[in-house]
């Protein structure tokens, strides 16, 4: 009965020593499913780009300047990155989001102008002709801007603007332009500004129209959005609130070249940081990498036409053939969309609009 009673006792002491293992274990799985940040780790703060030399490079680059003490730190008043839109930010094919504002405008204003229908390049906007349209050049370009941007104040404008994102969908995702965003952008702006830069759009696009958009969709406020300008004209009419009212006169292009004049006029500090997508945003990265001290300079290759386009050389929107030759000879980082980002563009924000 003693021995009986002793082999009894046993078994609990040894299913406690059986299960120090066991525990040890778990707590060990628990750990190792505790996210990043609860460890002291930092997380991952580009989510969505894959990993490679693009990634390591920007990731790189933000802990060199921001590390106090370090050969490269830039003081917080110094961490200026800079921005194109349209291929940079968020898609620009077929057409850039703009030009398609505009040509939505004068079908919408047609019934109002009977003599479009024998005018060009109005007459190949109502018709769908977009060889018409092409062969009236800039001159064309200048009057479909004149008569849909033009004549009114800046609050209506920006109204017109705010509008038509509401209602418009992009021709081959069926979505609202203004949710077709890169997301892996966005994780980037989110980084930077994180880490204390001052992110800024500077687009040949127009200001006043990407200032309708631009904290919504990327967090920058309008003030940090640098794009072409019309001439303004300020009324005060009596009895009336001040305004200001568009005029039919383009006043700065910013694009090409016109980008680092665009900086020193609205920013007034040469970027650390820069990315473009195309031809006209060689000068701007050329400007920026001419600084002392550490500098990015990155440009959006479209490789990707499944998930959104491939284009470079020969597209007629957001051509990039010399300044890839550039970036490539340079050893500037070249963002390949289909082999870099995991995810192009977010779920649209509490669904469909």
């Amino acid at each position: 009965m003693a021995r009986l009673a002793a082999r009894s006792r046993r078994p609990p002491l040894l299913g406690l020593l059986t299960a120090v293992p066991l525990l040890a274990a778990v707590a060990l799985l628990a750990i190792v499913a505790l996210p990043a940040a609860a460890l002291g780790q930092p997380a991952d703060p580009l989510p969505s780009w894959r990993e490679g030399a693009v990634k390591r490079a920007l990731v790189d680059f933000v802990g060199r300047v921001t590390r106090e003490g370090g050969p490269d730190f830039v003081p917080l008043a110094e961490r200026v990155a800079v921005f194109d839109n349209d291929g940079t930010l968020w898609t620009e094919q077929p057409v850039y989001v703009q030009a398609a504002f505009a040509l939505d405008r004068i079908r919408a204003l047609a019934p109002e102008h009977p003599e479009w229908t024998h005018t060009q390049p109005f007459r190949g906007v109502i018709e769908g002709d977009g060889h018409a349209v092409a062969a009236a050049g800039e001159k064309g370009v200048v009057q479909i801007l004149a008569a849909t941007h033009a004549g009114m104040t800046t609050d209506a404008f920006g109204q017109l603007v705010g509008d038509w994102l509401q209602t418009a969908r992009h021709p081959r995702f069926d979505r609202p332009y203004d949710t077709l965003v890169y997301q892996p952008m966005l994780e980037l702006l989110g980084h930077l500004r994180a880490s204390g830069f001052k992110t800024f759009i500077v687009s040949g696009g127009g200001a006043e129209f990407m200032r309708v958009f631009a904290e919504r969709a990327y967090g920058i406020p309008p003030e940090q959005a640098v794009g072409s300008s019309g001439a303004t004209r300020f009324e005060a009419k009596a009895g009336g609130m001040p305004a200001l009212v568009k005029e039919p006169t383009i006043e700065f292009v910013d694009d090409g070249p016109g980008k680092p004049s665009g900086i020193n006029r609205f920013i007034g500090r040469r970027p650390i940081l820069a990315f473009g997508n195309s031809d006209g945003d060689l000068q701007m990265l050329e400007w920026t990498a001419g600084g002392a001290g550490p500098r990015f300079l990155g440009l959006v290759q479209h490789t990707d036409a499944e998930r959104e386009y491939a284009y470079d050389r020969q597209s007629r929107v957001g051509r990039l053939d010399r300044a890839l030759d550039e970036a490539a000879g340079r050893g500037w980082s070249i963002v390949d969309m289909s082999r870099d980002w995991a995810v192009i563009f977010p779920p649209v924000p509490g669904g469909e609009r």
